[in-house]
């Protein structure tokens, strides 16, 4: 069975690098490695939480689908990340409440709910870790409630691409598109990448290329 070396780990979640070696290792034995293929289905709605992934390689998205099918992205678990909904699920023993499907395939190390909970009641260091998280992953899905209550923010974008495209190319950063457009970081990364699997654009660094149709 393959594993992770502790360099490999630490190199996809330096925020673990100043903490101790007796949490680390307890960390790496108590996980599993697994790869994964683009499109895998992590969980569906309602599906039961019996592991956390802690990301070191690829993107999965986490969603809703509303009763005319249509998606809604919640936000994206990239390397060095795990998801809230699946620490909340484990440590509240409900049912997951959204999809969650890799965008690219990767690598993860896979804590079961049971070792995940206790790593939780023994070590600060797991808990200052899953409560940065929920911070994080809170401000975003509410500036997403904001978008959806408030406005038509991915119409808003798109008009602001076609109006400011050079050759089909944008040459900024996320921030600088969301201060143009008085809204957050996150709001413009989460409809960006939306429209890039939706083949509108293609993201690189700093750059944005529109696709024509």
């Amino acid at each position: 069975m393959q594993t992770v070396s502790l360099t490999r780990f630490l190199e996809k979640f330096p925020v673990f690098r100043s903490v101790s070696t007796i949490f680390l290792h307890d960390l790496l034995s108590a996980s599993r490695y697994q790869a994964f293929p683009e499109h895998l289905t992590i969980y569906s709605e309602g599906d039961s939480c019996p592991e956390i992934a802690f990301l070191l390689s690829g993107e999965i998205r986490v969603f809703k689908v509303g009763e005319g099918g249509r998606e809604i992205t919640l936000y994206d678990i990239e390397s060095g990340e795990t998801c809230i909904l699946n620490a909340s699920c484990i440590l509240s023993g409900l049912a997951y409440p959204a999809h969650a499907v890799a965008t690219r395939d990767g690598e993860m190390l896979l804590i079961p709910a049971v070792e995940f909970r206790r790593l939780i009641a023994t070590y600060s260091e797991m808990r200052d870790f899953v409560f940065n998280n929920i911070s994080q992953r809170l401000a975003s899905v509410m500036a997403l409630v904001e978008e959806i209550a408030f406005g038509r923010m991915d119409e808003r974008l798109l008009d602001y691409l076609n109006r400011e495209v050079v050759n089909q190319q944008l040459a900024k950063t996320h921030q600088e598109i969301a201060s143009d457009l008085g809204t957050s970081r996150e709001v413009v990364s989460r409809i960006l990448k939306d429209f890039e699997r939706r083949g509108m654009v293609m993201l690189s660094r700093n750059l944005i290329r529109l696709v024509p149709h």
